[in-house]
C-alpha cells in the first residue's frame, strides 16, 4: 500500500507485526578523501556551510573515529572516497540493502550520480555478498534512497518525504525495491531536502520527529502518536543540530553526532532511555559542514 493519507496508513500499520529485522547486521561507510564543498549539492541543501568551513583533515580524523566506534557494535566496512565525488561520505543516499538485495539510487545532481556507478561498491554487494542488484540509477525519477526514505524495518513501513530529491514515482520504485508493506508519502517543508534529517525510526520502537521539516504539521504529529510514548518531538534548536539525523544500529543504542547529543534536551534523552536506548555520540562537526550528519554517513547492510 502506498498512500498520502495518514489515517489510512496508520490504520493499516497497526495491523502489521514487527516480525522483520529491525537493525542491520553490518554497515559500510565511504571515507572523506578529497572532502570539499559540492557546489551542485549546495543549491538545494541549506544545511551546507561555505567552502571556507571545510577541513579535510579534521573530517578524515572524525570519520575514522566514527568507523572505529561503530565497529565495536557491528562489522563496519570502509570504501575510499574521492575528490571527484565529494558527497560520497553520505553513501546511504546512493546505496541501500534489503534482505539479500542491494538497491542503487537515482541521485538528483550529476556530482552524486558518479557515486552510483562505482564498480567496487556494486561488486562488493553482487560478488562478495551475493546480493541481487536493483539499479534505479538510470531511470528518470529522483530516488535518493534512505535520505528521502525513512523506514520502520521491523514492520516494513516506509516514510517518504517528497522534494526535488524524490518524487512520487521514485518513491514507488523504492517502495518496491525495499520490499515495503506500506508507505506514507508527504511533502517536506520548503528548504528541506531529505527526510532523514527530520525523522528517525529507531529499531521499530521509537521515533525522533522534527515537525518544522514537514509541510503538513498533521504528518509529524501522526507519526509521533503512532510511536508514543517513545516519541521525541524536536525543538527548532534540536532540529538545526541534526538530532533527527540519528540511527539505531543495535537494539539498545541510538547514535548521533556530538553536536546533536549536546543539543538533545534532558527530557528527550529520558524518552529515549525509557524506550531502551543509550545515546552514543561522535564528534562530526567537520563532516556536518557538508550538510549531513551521522545517519547520512552510515550505509546499512541487511
Amino acid at each position: 500500500m502506498i498512500t498520502r493519507t495518514p489515517t489510512e496508513f496508520f490504520r493499516h500499520a497497526a495491523t502489521l507485526a514487527a516480525d522483520r529485522s529491525a537493525t542491520a547486521k553490518a554497515a559500510f561507510v565511504v571515507t572523506p578523501l578529497g572532502f570539499r564543498l559540492a557546489e551542485q549539492s549546495a543549491t538545494d541543501n541549506t544545511y551546507m556551510a561555505g567552502a571556507e568551513a571545510f577541513d579535510a583533515d579534521a573530517a578524515l580524523a572524525q570519520h575514522r573515529e566514527l568507523q572505529r566506534r561503530l565497529s565495536l557494535i557491528l562489522p563496519t566496512i570502509a570504501f575510499p572516497g574521492s575528490a571527484e565525488t565529494p558527497d560520497a561520505v553520505f553513501p546511504n543516499n546512493a546505496f541501500g540493502t534489503a534482505c539479500g538485495t542491494a538497491i542503487v539510487g537515482r541521485m538528483r545532481h550529476e556530482v552524486r550520480q558518479r557515486e552510483t556507478q562505482r564498480t567496487d561498491i556494486r561488486r562488493f554487494f553482487s560478488d562478495v555478498l551475493g546480493y541481487d542488484i536493483v539499479d534505479l540509477s538510470l531511470q528518470d525519477h529522483p530516488a535518493e534512497l534512505t535520505g528521502a526514505l525513512v523506514m520502520d524495518r521491523a514492520r516494513g513501513l516506509g516514510f517518504f518525504g517528497l522534494s526535488e530529491r524524490c518524487d512520487e514515482e521514485g518513491a514507488r520504485l523504492m517502495h518496491q525495491a525495499f520490499g515495503l508493506r506500506a508507505s506514507l508519502l508527504f511533502d517536506l517543508a520548503p528548504g528541506e531536502y531529505h527526510t532523514n534529517v527530520v525523522l528517525a525510526i529507531l529499531a521499530g520502537r521509537a521515533a525522533v520527529v522534527c515537525p518544522n521539516g514537514f509541510a503538513d504539521p498533521a504528518i509529524p504529529q501522526a507519526i509521533a502518536d503512532f510511536y508514543a510514548p517513545s516519541a521525541v518531538i524536536c525543538s527548532a534548536e534540536e532540529h538545526a543540530a541534526f538530532v533527527g539525523n540519528c540511527i539505531s544500529v543495535s537494539s539498545d543504542t541510538v547514535w548521533m553526532s556530538q553536536r546533536a547529543a549536546d543539543a538533545l534536551s534532558a527530557p528527550h534523552r529520558d524518552v529515549l532511555n525509557a524506550a531502551g536506548f543509550k545515546v552514543e555520540s561522535v564528534a562530526l562537526d567537520a563532516i556536518e559542514a557538508a550538510g549531513g550528519s551521522l545517519r547520512c554517513c552510515v550505509g546499512e547492510i541487511f
